[in-house]
């Protein structure tokens, strides 16, 4: 009998699932609202991973929430007027059943909790966006603007930059976007129309520009203008260098996804984006370390006073490494990437005080690259301006995570069993590994998992929204 529970609760919870997967689509598509559970985003998720976001509530408030109390939040708020915002219904499914014991009162509820998104206007322009370079990032880049194609999408991607353009270019180049050794294949279509250097994905026409400069390109003659420029290719980064993208016909502002020399803002979203004004027209979005430390060490910084620290960064390896020993011209680099760690600095220690500057000199930083191709550890070791022990500074770091404003860049876990490969996928900058904290009296050592390409990339994604005045509101409000 027991066993016959178990399925008719699988199967509720199952058809519960698919239930949701068309109206968190239509909230997404027609009015720019995206659903999350806790932090985990419902939108294109499988049923399965749905019904796993919902088995994670456990993990954050010692209970779990059900489908079926939270489906009702979902019926509620595809009813409202609500526009380019990020609703989490898992966070007020807990609060409201924590507080009333039926549905009466859902629809009050909601109104009431997502006055703000209801309040706002939806006045903003779709913006035109340009990937210049489509390695690693840039890929990544591409998956995350077509995953948010729809008439209420206001990022779109309209051209991609590449040089090359030899017969069979176009066609690899899709086949890099359609499949990918560590983030699994495309979900979606990709196509390509040879005749026009186009790619189609999900119905998104992209622009292939063929180009070896950015001073051979004119956007206007695809239509495009008042575009943002991404430059991924990292050759360029300081103002004379960046301010190429400027000059083409139809560019209006360029973003690095690398760290800036000169007097160029280093954006870590979450954090200074604040630092952005409309005048910006050249920004960095910084490192992928810098992202993932940033966050929590301004979370411990405004919790307990950081007074110095040391940063080390087990990275994993990237292009710029050799596959087999080579040359190269920095030191170590050139011994083969897959077979060796290799001990090299890393700049993102310093970076940090770009972004939070009370941490200026404070900080030191290594990186030591480790034969893993994506995932990432940074290991911050703190002296602290107050004592505290491992439970507290875990239980801080959890409502940060939860309950403040950096809840989308820091994620927590508490699993004694998580590896690196289980963060591939993470949309967070950073993620809190709570049972490798090590704290005693004024000393911390702060273990932070990344995925240092997708989840950097969403990163990247926040900074553009930024840069291009798009802001999304987040509900409910932290605590």
């Amino acid at each position: 009998m027991s066993a016959d529970k178990h399925l008719i609760s699988w199967q509720e919870r199952f058809e519960l699932a698919e239930e949701m997967q068309p109206i968190l689509g239509k909230l997404y598509r027609n009015q720019g609202v995206e659903v999350v559970v806790y932090g985990r985003p419902l939108l294109n998720a499988s049923t399965i991973e749905i019904i796993k976001a919902h088995r994670l509530v456990r993990r954050f408030v010692g209970e779990k929430l059900r489908l079926r109390e939270s489906y009702p939040f979902l019926e509620a708020l595809s009813k409202l007027p609500v526009r380019q915002c990020k609703v989490d219904i898992g966070k007020l499914a807990v609060k409201y059943w924590q507080q009333h014991d039926s549905t009466d009162q859902i629809a009050s509820y909601m109104q009431t909790e997502l006055a703000d998104a209801i309040a706002c206007k939806d006045e903003v322009e779709p913006r035109n966006v340009v990937l210049y370079g489509f390695g690693r990032i840039g890929r990544l880049l591409a998956r995350l603007l077509i995953a948010k194609t729809g008439q209420s999408n206001k990022l779109c991607l309209r051209a991609i930059v590449l040089r090359g353009g030899r017969d069979g270019d176009l066609e690899k180049r899709a086949s890099l976007l359609r499949r990918d050794s560590v983030h699994g294949p495309f979900n979606g279509s990709v196509e390509v129309d040879v005749e026009n250097n186009a790619i189609i994905a999900n119905g998104t026409y992209i622009q292939v520009i063929y180009a070896n400069s950015p001073s051979e390109v004119d956007y206007t003659q695809y239509g495009i203008d008042n575009a943002l420029v991404v430059d991924n290719t990292g050759i360029w980064k300081d103002e004379a260098g960046l301010g190429q993208h400027l000059r083409c016909p139809g560019a209006a502002k360029v973003l690095l996804t690398a760290p800036a020399k000169g007097n160029i803002k280093n954006i870590v979203y979450g954090v200074n984006d604040s630092d952005i004004t409309a005048e910006d027209v050249i920004c960095s979005a910084a490192s992928c370390t810098t992202n993932a430390i940033t966050p929590v060490l301004k979370a411990i910084n405004d919790g307990y006073g950081i007074l110095s620290g040391h940063v080390e960064t087990i990275h994993s390896y990237t292009n710029d490494q050799n596959l087999i020993d080579n040359y190269h011209k920095a030191d170590r680099r050139g011994r083969s990437a897959p077979l060796n760690m290799v001990i090299t600095e890393t700049g993102a220690a310093k970076a940090v005080a770009k972004a939070l500057p009370v941490l200026a000199g404070k900080l030191t930083g290594n990186a030591i690259r480790v034969p893993t191709p994506n995932v990432s550890l940074a290991i911050l070791s703190l002296n602290l301006g107050k004592e505290t022990n491992k439970d507290d500074i875990n239980e801080y770091l959890k409502n940060a995570a939860l309950h403040s404003p950096l809840q989308n860049q820091i994620d927590y876990t508490d699993s004694t069993e998580i590896v690196s490969s289980d963060l591939v996928g993470s949309r967070y900058a950073g993620v809190v590994d709570s049972q490798a904290t090590i704290a005693e009296e004024n000393r911390a050592n702060i273990y932070v998992w990344y995925d240092n390409e997708y989840g950097y990339s969403c990163q990247v994604v926040g900074v553009m929204q930024k840069m291009l005045g798009l802001n999304f509101i987040n509900l409910p409000l932290f605590e």
